[in-house]
C-alpha cells in the first residue's frame, strides 16, 4: 500500500470515528443488540408480486448510497441477495434521516418498509423505518458495476489473492460468489453424510491427539501434555482407530475430521485440511471402487444437478463405471517404460532420463511414486482408479491375493490429481509388523514420512481383525473439484497463512 492510500485509509477511519462521536451524542446506539427481521432479500426479489405493497422488515450491510437531498436511494445486502431501498425524510422521522445521512457503505442497517417497483423496473423498498445496527469503522474495498456492451463488468474488485485469503470476512462481503463456494461445501459434506448413513454405516470421533501417529506417509505437528508429561501428535489420519473398532465388533464406521501435515504448502495441500474414512467389514478393495464412484456421483447429482461438470475449462464426466488401470500399466502408458521389477539402478537410470529428481536416500518404491507423480498424474483428468501399488508405498494394505509384489489399492485420480486411498486391509499380524519395522528402517535412513511403529495397534490385530475394506476420502479436493476451484485455499474459509 503506497502513502497516499494509507493517508487516504486513515483520514477514512478518523471520519467514521467522527461519526460515531455525532451518533453516540444524539444519543444512538451505534452497535445495536438485535433486529426483529421478517424477511431476506432474496425471497422478496424471487417472488415480487406476493410483496408487493406488503411491509416487510430487512436487515444486511449497506453496499451503495446515492443521496439527493432529502431523499436517497441505496442497497442493502444480507445473506441471500442485495435488494435497493428508497428513504425520504418525509416517510421517516427527522432523527431517522439524521441517522441515515451519517451512514456509510459497509454499515449494518435495518429497514422496515412497503415494496414496490421503481420506474426503472428495479424491485426496491419504500423506508417507513430504519436503524443503524453496526458502524462500519473501517471502509470495504470498493467494488465497481458497469454495463459494457449489455453486459455487467466488475472492476476494482477485490482479488488480491492474499488478501482475500487473509481476510476471508473481507472477501466474503465484497465477493458474494465466494459464499456460495462455501454453501456448496456444506452441502457436499451433507450429501456424503447422508449417502454413508443411507448405507447403514456409524458415524464415529476418534482422537486427535495421539501418543504414535499412523495412517499415513507424513510429518506430524508435535505438542507436550503437561499434566502427563508426554509427547503427543497431531493426527495425520483416522485410519488406526477406525480399525480398531472393526476389531471391537462394528461393521462400517466412518469419520470426517481435520487431520494435520506438518508439510509443504501448495495449491491441493495445507497442513490442516479434511478428511472422510471409511472402513467396512467383509469387503475389499473392489467393493471399495464402487462404493467411491457411486457416492462421487451420488454427491454431484444432489448438489450441482448433474455429473457432468467442467473444470478449469476440461469437460469431466463423472458417470460410472470408472476405468481401471494398474500402477504399472499406467506408467507404461504414459511413459512407454515398463518399469516393473526394475531394481534400484535402473530406476535411478530411468528417472534421470525422465529429469525426475530423487533425494539419495529414497528405495525403489519412493522412485517409482515420484515418477509416477510427474509423469503419469497430470494426464488423469477423467475418473480413473489407478489400483495394484508396490507393496513398499503401502505398509498398510493387504498383499494382492495374485502378486506378493503388490498391494490391494486403489487410488481414485480426478483432474489430474488423487481424490482418495483405499486398501484391502492388512489383517496379518506378523505381517503388519514385519511393514511397521521395515518403515522404521526408512525412518532411519533419513525418510521422515515414514511410518511409525504402532504396538498397540499391532496388539489390537492380535485380537483378530475380519476381512476389511478402508477409504480416506480428501472433502477439500472434492469441493475444489465440484465448484470448479482452482486452489485448495479457495473452499478452506481460513488457510494456513504465512505471518503478516
Amino acid at each position: 500500500m503506497s502513502n497516499d492510500q494509507t493517508m487516504d485509509l486513515g483520514h477514512v477511519m478518523r471520519d467514521r470515528r467522527e461519526k460515531l462521536t455525532s451518533l453516540r451524542t444524539m444519543n444512538v446506539n451505534p452497535f445495536a443488540y438485535e433486529f426483529d427481521r421478517t424477511h431476506n432479500a432474496g425471497d422478496i426479489l424471487a417472488d415480487f408480486d406476493s410483496y408487493i405493497e406488503k411491509e416487510v422488515s430487512v436487515a444486511g450491510r449497506l453496499m451503495s448510497i446515492r443521496k439527493m437531498g432529502k431523499a436517497a436511494f441505496a442497497h442493502l445486502m444480507d445473506s441471500s441477495a442485495k435488494i435497493q431501498f428508497y428513504i425520504r425524510l418525509d416517510q421517516v422521522s427527522e432523527d431517522e434521516y439524521a441517522v441515515f445521512k451519517l451512514c456509510d457503505i459497509g454499515d449494518i442497517v435495518g429497514i422496515k418498509g412497503k415494496v414496490f417497483k421503481t420506474h426503472a423496473g428495479e424491485i426496491s423498498i419504500l423506508v417507513s423505518g430504519f436503524e443503524l445496527l453496526t458502524k462500519n469503522l473501517r471502509p470495504l474495498p470498493i467494488v465497481k458495476e458497469q454495463i459494457v456492451d449489455g453486459e455487467k463488468k466488475v472492476f476494482d474488485a477485490f482479488t488480491d489473492t492474499e488478501m482475500r485469503y487473509r481476510q476471508r470476512y473481507v472477501d466474503l462481503v465484497v465477493n458474494p460468489q465466494v459464499r456460495e463456494t462455501f454453501v456448496a461445501r456444506s452441502k457436499i459434506i451433507t450429501a456424503m453424510r447422508q449417502y454413508l448413513d443411507n448405507k447403514g454405516y456409524l458415524e464415529v470421533e476418534t482422537p486427535v491427539l495421539q501418543p504414535v501417529y499412523g495412517g499415513a506417509a507424513a510429518r506430524p505437528f508435535t505438542t507436550h501434555h503437561n499434566a502427563l508429561d508426554m509427547t503427543l501428535y497431531m493426527r495425520i489420519a483416522d485410519e488406526l482407530y477406525l480399525k480398531r473398532l472393526i476389531v471391537g465388533g462394528y461393521e462400517g464406521v466412518y469419520e470426517i475430521s481435520k487431520d494435520f501435515r506438518n508439510e509443504g504448502i501448495d495449491r491441493t495441500h495445507n497442513p490442516e485440511f479434511t478428511m472422510m474414512e471409511l472402513y467396512v467389514a467383509y469387503k475389499d478393495y473392489k467393493f471399495m471402487m464402487n462404493l467411491v464412484e457411486d457416492m462421487v456421483t451420488f454427491i454431484a447429482k444432489t448438489v450441482a444437478g448433474t455429473t457432468k461438470i467442467n473444470y478449469q475449462g476440461e469437460e469431466i464426466n463423472l458417470d460410472p463405471p470408472w476405468p481401471r488401470l494398474s500402477f504399472f500399466d499406467a506408467i507404461k502408458k504414459y511413459t512407454d517404460l515398463d518399469l516393473a521389477g526394475m531394481d534400484r539402478h535402473g530406476l535411478l537410470q530411468t528417472a534421470g532420463q525422465l529429469d525426475v529428481e530423487l533425494e539419495d536416500f529414497w528405495g525403489n518404491a519412493k522412485i517409482l511414486d515420484e515418477i509416477f507423480s510427474e509423469k503419469v498424474e497430470p494426464h488423469l483428468i477423467q475418473p480413473v482408479f489407478i489400483c495394484d501399488y508396490p507393496v513398499e508405498l503401502s505398509p498398510l494394505a493387504k498383499k494382492h491375493r495374485d502378486d506378493p509384489r503388490l498391494v490391494e489399492r486403489f487410488e481414485p485420480y480426478i483432474a489430474g490429481r488423487e481424490m482418495g486411498n483405499s486398501f484391502s486391509e492388512l489383517n496379518d499380524p506378523i505381517d503388519q509388523r514385519e511393514r511397521f519395522e521395515s518403515q522404521v528402517a526408512m525412518r532411519e535412513a533419513g525418510d521422515e514420512e515414514a511410518h511409525a511403529l504402532d504396538e498397540d495397534f499391532i496388539r489390537a490385530l492380535e485380537y483378530g481383525m475380519p476381512p476389511t475394506a478402508g477409504l480416506g476420502m480428501g472433502i477439500d479436493r472434492l469441493v475444489m473439484l465440484l465448484t470448479d476451484s482452482a486452489s485448495i485455499r479457495d473452499v478452506i474459509f481460513f488457510p494456513t497463512m504465512r505471518q503478516e
